[in-house]
């Protein structure tokens, strides 16, 4: 299995009210050496959350005791700029399996279904309730409901549906990548090459 299944999450969440927040902002260019999906978690936002000494930004909200869960929540635009799959990795490896916004970029939102994080587009409006929402309680939670494609304020009940591509649904729901589906269907696949003529 490439990654947990997802099912229903109910989790706190983390703001990051920042629109057009781009792949080199997510996981900078210098720390792209590696080529396992392990380790990125520690420089993700790395220029936001340290300093030049490696002292961390107080005012940068991962840095921020009083914000925590497994969903990260995104300004309009997240994860726009070059098509990096290091930044979905260190959202993923940082502990994140859930990113909400009211826009993402393509390429982007493709890498996170493809390594088990759920992008959940939202409306600009329900959004803003979200934001809202952890404002007034840094520890109200969210139930993102992936078999439902729905996400629910806890707090208040308000919920709004997302969209999400039926076979990287299945895949999310299996815990499979692109690979596992395939070896999930290896009998399949060998039967049809059998009964195929060339």
């Amino acid at each position: 299995m490439a990654y947990d299944k997802f099912d229903i999450l109910n989790s706190t969440a983390v703001p990051l009210p920042i629109e057009n927040v781009d792949t080199d902002q997510i996981i900078p260019a210098r720390f792209l050496k590696a080529t396992e999906r392990v380790g990125f978690g520690d420089n993700l936002f790395r220029d936001w959350r340290y300093n030049s000494d490696e002292s961390p930004k107080q005012d940068f909200v991962l840095n921020n005791d009083t914000f925590n869960g497994k969903i990260l929540v995104g300004g309009k635009n997240f994860g726009s700029g070059s098509s990096r799959e290091h930044a979905a990795w260190a959202i993923y490896d940082y502990g994140f399996r859930c990113v909400v916004s009211s826009f993402f970029a393509d390429i982007f939102r493709n890498n996170c279904l493809n390594i088990g994080v759920l992008p959940v587009q939202v409306t600009p409006n329900f959004l803003q309730q979200i934001f809202a929402a952890i404002e007034t309680d840094p520890d109200c939670t969210f139930t993102v409901d992936l078999a439902q494609q729905k996400i629910r304020i806890d707090s208040t009940s308000a919920s709004e549906g997302f969209e999400i591509n039926p076979y990287k649904k299945d895949n999310m729901t299996n815990g499979f990548d692109d690979i596992d589906f395939l070896l999930n269907i290896k009998k399949e696949i060998k039967k049809f090459a059998q009964d195929t003529p060339l």
